[in-house]
């Protein structure tokens, strides 16, 4: 089941609720008493969980989300659920899937209790996974999918990411979008992701554009981005590029960087995701579209939420964590949770990277930027 939420005023205010300094899932784990409530047993039991260990697995230093904000909020929210007593120990594999492998493998001769674990490949992280599982350790997929038997998922709805990105770039070309052409840099081949967000993509896109190229871009790499959009330069012509696809922000950095090499008076819509610093700059100048928000402070909140509770034997399968449920290739009905996610443009930066904490107005309005930022009324 997919996770279907409205956009628009409405769901940027859900978005600021949902992404607080205390999560809706943990208040509704205290409310219904399976956080220590004051209750001798209850709370007997939690503090001798409380010394655990999680094992986290990140796939790289792009997005920059990773390191500036998903590791040390998941470290932050093991730590506050455990009275202090528990620990993570994150390692990054660097865009490397075989460095990832070893680093699983670590996890497991370390014995850790949980591991979260965003896979660079989901199939063949799937040997590991099932290694730990036969250790004994649970294994929670973080922002991507993984192969094998998992015990649960968290993430954003990545088909509603794809859907998002092709409505914007439909409202970018307004009426000449049906014999527009438009060049698709999508993500890695092995990120189950990717497949979600073509499937959202090109839901939007079938017949009401011109999709003139489609290019897999393998770890999500902007220098391999940068290739892919030169090919597609030269097999459909600088100028019949009426607007691009590109699947996050880092490689919409590398399509821009690429158009304005190769001599575009003006640039066409270039989509993105992530909501990085640099892209909500570029959205600001004018040099990019749009951004697809994803508050990532609840996703890494909820998953040290999940890893804990699944250490401490208490069930992660009720409404409050898992309310959704994912198929991967090898197993079905993986309770999930799935985040609601936010289309981001030059409208609405206040109500959601600002509101939320991610960015302040002097992170965005350098120097550089402050002219365009004064023009949209973003001043602090």
């Amino acid at each position: 089941m997919k996770l279907r939420t409205p956009h628009g005023p409405a769901a940027r205010r859900r978005v600021g609720v949902l992404t607080g300094t205390v999560t809706a899932s943990a208040l509704l784990l205290t409310a219904c008493g399976i956080v220590g409530d004051g209750d001798g047993s209850a709370a007997s039991a939690a503090k001798k969980d409380d010394d655990i260990t999680v094992g986290l697995l990140l796939p790289g230093h792009k997005p920059a989300r990773f390191d500036e904000f998903d590791q040390p909020l998941i470290t932050k929210q093991v730590a506050a659920l455990t009275h202090g007593k528990g620990k993570v120990v994150a390692r990054n594999a660097e865009s490397d899937a075989d460095k990832q492998e070893k680093q699983f493998a670590e996890l497991i001769d370390k014995k850790v209790d949980v591991v979260l674990v965003d896979p660079i490949d989901s199939r063949a992280i799937a040997a590991q996974v099932q290694q730990a599982k036969d250790a004994g350790i649970p294994v929670i997929a973080y922002d991507r999918l993984a192969e094998g038997p998992i015990d649960a998922y968290i993430s954003h709805d990545n088909e509603l990411v794809g859907q998002l990105q092709g409505q914007a770039l439909l409202k970018a070309l307004g009426d000449k979008a049906a014999t527009s052409k438009v060049v698709l840099i999508n993500g890695s081949s092995t990120d189950p992701n990717t497949v979600h967000l073509k499937k959202g993509l090109r839901e939007e896109l079938k017949g009401n554009v011109v999709m003139a190229g489609s290019y897999d871009t393998r770890d999500w790499r902007p220098e391999l981005a940068q290739k892919n959009m030169e090919k597609a330069i030269a097999a459909v012509g600088l100028d019949n590029i009426d607007a691009v696809y590109s699947a996050n922000d880092g490689m919409a950095g590398a399509v821009i960087e690429t158009l304005k090499k190769a001599g575009v008076t003006q640039l066409p819509p270039v989509t993105g995701q992530d909501a990085e610093l640099a892209a909500v700059q570029r959205i600001i100048s004018g040099e990019q579209y749009m951004s697809v928000y994803k508050p990532f402070q609840r996703e890494a909140e909820s998953a040290a939420e999940m890893a804990v509770a699944k250490v401490q034997g208490r069930s992660i399968e009720f409404d409050a964590l898992t309310r959704d449920s994912v198929d991967s290739p090898t197993r079905k009905g993986i309770p999930a949770m799935l985040v609601p996610v936010v289309a981001l443009t030059k409208d609405n930066i206040k109500q959601t990277v600002i509101q939320d904490d991610v960015y302040t107005v002097e992170d965005i309005c350098t120097p550089k930027y402050k002219a365009k930022c004064d023009a949209i009324g973003l001043t602090s």
